[in-house]
């Protein structure tokens, strides 16, 4: 069996000639990595030679191999913590949400120009909006079955996990009659169509989106979320309210009336 091994390095000089159609930057530059070139070695000298125990490097070598087993089982655990997540999260992709059969949300009555718009939400169990629909008056039959299907396409949307910024930034702004000022909104006074009322007033309501208001919130922005105290009161009332129609301001549209003693007896 051998102990020792010997290296020897060589100096190898040898050119490589390209037949080019025309001579610029670009050609020149590609040179390196084209493997069309005939090469020719033109010199080869003895540069250094090493040699090395083989005694020592087998020791070496067995603690490199425990070394590269267990780098190789790390990888693997690794991977199939990753796969196993990556699984989890494809199941998740294209998996519809479906809605609560008893669910929350609000309606928003308003009239734009002649034609009264009525926005009906509704909302999963943590009050994100999964639903929309859209009644107007004043419409044929045609028009009403576009707006009710578009309704549903973009709830079936929601409810597959599309953001709902994608939608309002896709619709607000959009234009068609009707349009013009709007009337029973207390934060959106005029729309250039619809859709454009409607993506605002989701964008306002759930998305807490005020620069797409055209008056100031009276309320303030705070939400039971970022409370520090442990209301109960408050936490229960957050989960029975259509966190929409109140715009997230529980505090502001609640009155305690966990004092208040009502005398229910009759008199006699």
């Amino acid at each position: 069996m051998a102990k020792y091994l010997v290296e020897t390095y060589y100096n190898c000089s040898f050119k490589v000639s390209h037949y080019l159609d025309k001579v610029d930057e670009k050609e020149l530059s590609n040179l390196e990595n084209r493997d069309d070139g005939k090469f020719e070695i033109l010199d080869i000298k003895l540069d250094t030679r090493k040699t090395k125990s083989l005694e020592k490097n087998q020791k070496n070598s067995e603690k490199n191999t425990i070394e590269t087993k267990t780098e190789s089982i790390k990888k693997q655990i690794i991977k199939d913590n990753n796969s196993h997540l990556i699984n989890k999260l494809t199941d998740s992709v294209g998996r519809r949400f479906s809605m609560p059969d008893r669910r929350k949300g609000y309606i928003q009555k308003v009239t734009i120009g002649d034609h009264k718009v009525y926005l009906h939400t509704g909302e999963y169990e943590d009050g994100k909006i999964g639903e929309i629909f859209i009644d107007t008056s004043k419409e044929g039959e045609l028009v009403k079955a576009l707006m009710n299907n578009f309704a549903i396409a973009i709830s079936l949307g929601l409810q597959y996990g599309v953001p709902l910024d994608e939608f309002v930034n896709a619709y607000v702004d959009t234009k068609f009659e009707p349009s013009g000022k709007v009337y029973g909104n207390d934060r959106i006074l005029s729309a250039s169509s619809i859709l454009d009322y409607v993506f605002r007033e989701l964008a306002i309501s759930y998305l807490g989106r005020e620069e797409l208001a055209h008056t100031p919130s009276i309320a303030s922005n705070r939400d039971v979320s970022d409370q520090t105290t442990d209301d109960k009161f408050l936490k229960i009332v957050k989960n029975i309210t259509s966190k929409g129609f109140v715009r997230s301001n529980y505090e502001e549209k609640l009155v305690d009336l966990s004092d208040v003693r009502i005398n229910l007896k009759s008199k006699n």
